[in-house]
């Protein structure tokens, strides 16, 4: 399901939902360019500068003792939060973008799992 303005210039929704075959939520994917600005434990994820993020959660992941983890594609974010972080151009500019993760229990629910599309995003 996309979420977008009718007159959105581009191919591309600002919010896109991913559902379950049994119609539950499974990810949210906030656009790094479109998007609005979402914010995990205090952190603005949203159309930043990848590095000042990556600043930001590391200082949480001190602050509150939790760990750190990498994604494959090297964006850093804390352990325990249940979103994957990406960085995608904007022009001349790299911002990030969020994919979150409705989990709860099922720990089926992964980055691993989450539709190819969310992958391609520039």
């Amino acid at each position: 399901m996309r979420f977008a303005k009718e007159d959105t210039p581009t191919s591309q929704a600002p919010v896109e939902c991913y559902f379950h075959a049994d119609r539950e939520l499974a990810y949210v994917l906030v656009d790094g360019r479109l998007g609005p600005q979402v914010t995990c434990e205090g952190i603005r994820l949203i159309g930043r500068v990848p590095s000042q993020l990556a600043q930001e959660m590391e200082a949480h992941a001190l602050k509150y003792d939790t760990g750190l983890r990498f994604s494959p594609t090297g964006d850093l974010f804390c352990d325990g939060f249940q979103l994957e972080i990406g960085a995608q151009r904007a022009g001349d500019n790299v911002v990030s973008w969020s994919l979150f993760f409705v989990a709860g229990d099922d720990h089926s629910v992964t980055r691993d799992a989450a539709p190819e599309a969310v992958w391609h995003r520039w």
